[in-house]
């Protein structure tokens, strides 16, 4: 489970989207080719996104499939499939109209 209460003020399809990512379990990757410990990462970064920055997300226009899509036969080794938050894993630090922003770690 995240560690963050789920906001109240999400917009349906943001909330949809949460719903959906607390039903997966944090400790069996969905995903193929991608490990769980960095699953659990890429799962609770998508939770914080939906949180934090989905409703603006959803304003200027993202899907689903464009945050949090993977190919459905080769997992995440298709990047070019893949959604913006589950290419990068990391927290997002904001959203715009044509990117995702992501904290830099070393």
């Amino acid at each position: 489970m995240s560690a963050s209460p789920t906001p109240v003020d999400l917009p349906p399809a943001v909330a949809s989207w949460r719903d959906q990512l607390e039903r997966l379990s944090p400790h069996a990757s969905p995903c193929r080719y991608m490990p769980p410990v960095r699953w659990a990462a890429v799962r609770e970064a998508a939770i914080d996104f939906c949180d934090r920055l989905g409703a603006d997300a959803l304003a200027l226009g993202w899907t689903d499939r464009q945050l949090f899509g993977v190919h459905p036969a080769h997992g995440t080794l298709r990047v070019d499939y893949c959604g913006a938050v589950m290419v990068a894993g990391k927290r997002a630090t904001g959203v715009h109209a044509d990117r995702v922003a992501f904290e830099r770690t070393g």
